[in-house]
């Protein structure tokens, strides 16, 4: 996964960790450095070790034998190993993906697919966005066949009209169907849509924007999607052909 840093720093600031099992020592120098000490973690060669995070980034704290110093860096392994980076992905960036996903899974898309697709895709898309509708379209051949089940959210930011026209196709009766059909008419076919936003739209898209924001991406289409290792991937932009078989599978004959 790219896993990006604005997405480690939300979920750190929900964490809570048990304080009082940490010596003072290294309480003390995570409040002198800036780092919050997130957990104890079990490091080999029984030296006592703790996951933290400086500057939005995962770190790690030893505490020496004699109880009185304490070192942050990176272990490594006899191989050269990175260990301390085996602890940020297992320890932070891939449950704080899943629970990313569990966000995602709770929003209101614009749904194409079935349920039981075995696959799922989630992405913020503008109605201004080429490369929003060339996934869109690259992505059809898997829905049609029942593979992937694709969940578009729509966010405005890339044209004065965006917010306008992602209300119109919000408010339509069948805002999917109207959403399909602007993306085949090249933005043409708009849903026709009077006065302004009712709050219930304009909530939809802020919250749809506070989530792209803080799964950290700042350009469309940002795709979303688990590996099979249960992993929340992240791709920015269109894909290329290699990134499109890992998100969908082999595509349909």
């Amino acid at each position: 996964m790219k896993y990006l840093i604005p997405i480690v720093a939300w979920f750190i600031s929900t964490l809570t960790f048990a304080a009082d099992n940490v010596p003072p020592i290294v309480k003390q120098f995570g409040e002198q450095q800036g780092i919050t000490i997130l957990k104890e973690i079990s490091a080999p060669g029984g030296v006592k070790s703790w996951l933290g995070q400086y500057q939005d980034m995962g770190v790690t704290l030893f505490l020496t034998p004699d109880g009185k110093h304490v070192i942050s860096g990176y272990l490594y392994d006899d191989k050269g190993k990175n260990i301390s980076e085996e602890y940020f992905n297992n320890e932070i960036y891939i449950p704080l993906g899943r629970k990313m996903w569990d966000s995602l899974n709770k929003a209101d898309p614009l749904k194409e697919g079935a349920d039981n697709a075995p696959r799922k895709v989630y992405v913020f898309a503008d109605p201004f966005c080429p490369y929003c509708k060339a996934f869109w379209s690259e992505a059809q051949p898997w829905v049609k066949a029942g593979k992937v089940q694709l969940n578009t959210l729509l966010v405005a930011f890339l044209n004065p009209k965006s917010g306008r026209n992602a209300t119109a196709i919000l408010n339509a009766d069948n805002p999917v169907e109207a959403w399909k059909e602007y993306e085949l008419s090249g933005g043409k076919k708009l849903p026709k849509y009077e006065g302004a936003a009712s709050r219930e739209i304009f909530n939809l898209l802020q919250n749809h924007q506070k989530l792209m924001d803080e799964l950290g991406a700042n350009a469309t289409p940002a795709i979303y999607y688990m590996n099979d290792k249960n992993e929340l991937q992240q791709v920015v932009g269109m894909p290329d052909d290699k990134q499109l078989l890992d998100m969908f599978g082999p595509k349909p004959e």
